[in-house]
């Protein structure tokens, strides 16, 4: 298994959960990952992927150099274009550096002992396909897609943003390296429509593989009164990690009076600090709510990967539009969330392009009813008025009446809260999941062809 970014999106946290639990399936992971920091931080691969056999490449020199693209190792290359960050966008990457890419991939590969190997199961569409070909191409390989190829993809298709200079190539190299795989897994059945399309592959040979949630970690302990103030004051106040523009983690902090808020029903958003998620929308509309409700509630906002923000700098927003009982709890291990959703009340996802939606299965596994956009992998998870609620894509009004419901109406909550807790451990457990992806496994290895022209689904390989 392998994947050229270091942890710190939902891809990681797949990699993480189905390494760990495929062999209670009969199969043994070695895992290839870049890493980032020392041993104590949470994007070092070998702190993140514990208990796996698990081999890092170290881009922490690279990310500093004065070209990290062309350090040794190159550092990763990115879906997304973001103004001074390390990682540049594929689509700028020309076709010397791309070679550079594939020969650094192709080494790392040959040292974790691909060659020994039955199957490759290869995260995103990267350099890392394009190695595997040229070295091992007799094994089956497994692609993954995680949303953020797609989405490079169908900005490359409506007409490239300035300076993507090579980006048709790396569209035509994408496409190809999908149509070559054995088996393409994606995230909903949103995708499971688009993606043959969009990738020309055969609709066959794709399969609605969704993320799950690890059962022991994630499920109800509920944090009320003394115990719920005293995470979120030591989150807030005695151990900040909350930033501003400056990118300083520690930067933003709160004072105990502030946490007055947080004794009223609190709405947690779990993520990244990019333009898709919306967050910005989510906090003007919360201080247009904020108005009508009747009493304290307070909205935290749990990730945001120091340093790293598009578009509008959520602490910016806060400011400019006066929204009151936001706070910035910055970012978090993976194995912090339960407790952070334990002290909370409900789970809240803006994200207008999100191709599956982790963190919403992840919060209604611990009880909690979800707020999210009526789009995409969230429109599959949560059914609006039974487990959540639904509102549509940018809309700021419906997300605010919507965010009004979620705070005033108590019993509500705890009624769509019990049912998500129910359907989240129905449908997206690991343990199960996994055993479908095993029964995938099995079936490349025997060079099985599909049975139909249907996409499978990883529930039905696991039944």
């Amino acid at each position: 298994m392998a994947l050229t970014f270091f942890p710190r999106g939902g891809s990681a946290q797949v990699a993480r959960y189905v390494a760990r639990e495929l062999p209670s399936h009969g199969w043994d992971v070695t895992l290839v990952a870049g890493s980032l920091g020392g041993g104590d931080e949470e994007s070092n691969a070998k702190s993140f992927f514990a208990g796996i056999d698990v081999h890092p490449v170290d881009y922490t020199e690279s990310r500093d150099a004065d070209d990290p693209l062309r350090a040794d190792p190159p550092f990763q290359p990115s879906y997304e274009d973001r103004d001074d960050a390390a990682d540049v966008v594929y689509a700028k990457v020309d076709d010397d550096d791309f070679e550079r890419l594939v020969s650094l991939w192709e080494g790392v590969l040959r040292e974790a002992g691909a060659e020994n190997a039955d199957v490759l199961h290869l995260h995103h569409l990267t350099p890392l396909n394009e190695a595997a070909a040229r070295a091992f191409g007799d094994k089956p390989v497994i692609g993954h897609l995680h949303g953020t190829e797609v989405l490079m993809l169908n900005a490359i298709d409506e007409g490239p943003p300035d300076g993507w200079e090579h980006a048709r190539a790396w569209a035509e190299r994408m496409r190809g390296w999908a149509q070559a795989a054995d088996r393409l897994f994606v995230l909903s059945p949103d995708a499971v429509e688009r993606v043959p399309g969009l990738l020309g592959v055969d609709p066959a040979n794709v399969v609605w593989a969704p993320n799950g949630f690890e059962p022991d970690a994630f499920d109800r302990r509920p944090k009320r009164g003394d115990e719920r103030r005293a995470l979120w004051r030591r989150w807030l106040v005695e151990e900040p990690r909350g930033w501003d523009e400056s990118g300083e983690a520690g930067s933003v902090s709160y004072s105990e009076d502030d946490l007055d808020a947080l004794d009223g029903p609190v709405l947690v958003y779990v993520g990244r600090y990019t333009e898709v998620k919306r967050i910005p929308l989510l906090i003007r509309a919360w201080a247009r709510a904020h108005e009508h409700f009747d009493g304290p509630a307070a909205l935290a906002l749990l990730g945001g990967y120091p340093g790293e923000w598009e578009g509008e700098h959520p602490l910016a927003v806060v400011r400019e539009c006066g929204a009151e009982d936001v706070f910035l709890a910055g970012w978090h291990g993976h194995d912090d969330l339960p407790d952070g959703f334990n002290a909370a009340d409900a789970v809240v996802l803006p994200s207008v392009h999100e191709q599956f939606g982790q963190v919403l299965v992840e919060g209604m596994a611990c009880g909690l009813p979800a707020l999210a956009v009526d789009a995409h992998g969230p429109a599959t998870i949560v059914d609006d008025g039974e487990t959540g609620w639904l509102v549509p894509p940018d809309d700021e009004d419906a997300m605010v009446e919507a965010l009004v419901q979620v705070v005033n109406d108590s019993d509500e909550r705890r009624r769509r809260g019990e049912a998500a807790y129910e359907a989240a451990r129905a449908r997206y457990s690991w343990p199960s999941l996994v055993e479908g992806v095993a029964k995938v496994y099995d079936e490349v290895c025997r060079g099985e062809q599909p049975s139909g022209e249907e996409p499978q689904s990883l529930t039905e390989a696991s039944d």
